[in-house]
């Protein structure tokens, strides 16, 4: 689908949000990501702590632009990739696991929540800034760190609902990560929650 990391970052920003799917059963993340897709999510990650988490990737590969969660070190990083993958997030920063990513020519949405870890993302080459968590920092935090950094691409994740996706995309924020409250319900709430979502970002 996207033959260069670039072109998958572009994706990601242009879509204005990353699915996360975290479930308790291999079951029902196939359910969910279903769903997901079915409602136009066009980018969706499935995390490495959901069961069988890189089999539900080989099953809906080519069908959204797909991407690992909950990425700690550069073995799941490879698998990642062998799976179908075109991108990772990861919950912290480890140079490491953006040098094995784009080794793998996977983009790279890198856990930070200082000014301190931005800097150091951005200077390992992470494509994106995951700002987490964000509902602890807050809208005003982005604000704050595009004083200083106005070039970090943020996209704030934890804490970002359909009913507040509008104000961090205003503060500044290239996309958003949204996974509960995206996530919960039947396959055709889900679905009905994207198109929502989707209404809400354009």
């Amino acid at each position: 689908m996207y033959q260069y990391r670039w072109q998958v970052t572009q994706a990601i920003v242009a879509a204005k949000f990353v699915a996360i799917v975290r479930c308790a059963t291999h079951e029902r993340a196939r359910e969910v990501v279903g769903a997901l897709i079915e409602g136009g999510a066009t980018a969706v990650e499935v995390t490495m702590s959901t069961p069988g988490a890189l089999a539900v990737l080989e099953e809906y590969r080519g069908r959204a632009l797909l991407g690992v969660g909950t990425v700690l070190d550069e073995s799941e990083a490879a698998a990642a990739a062998a799976a179908g993958a075109r991108f990772i997030v990861t919950p912290n920063l480890d140079e490491r696991v953006i040098a094995a990513a784009h080794r793998h020519g996977l983009s790279t949405l890198i856990g930070c929540a200082t000014a301190s870890e931005i800097v150091r993302a951005l200077s390992a080459g992470a494509d994106l800034i995951k700002l987490f968590p964000a509902g602890g920092l807050g809208t005003d935090f982005i604000a704050a760190i595009h004083g200083p950094l106005p070039w970090a691409p943020l996209v704030p994740t934890g804490g970002v609902s359909v009913a507040n996706a509008r104000q961090w995309l205003a503060a500044g924020a290239v996309a958003l990560g949204m996974g509960g409250s995206l996530c919960e319900g039947t396959p055709a709430e889900i679905a009905a929650r994207v198109r929502e979502l989707r209404a809400v970002v354009a």
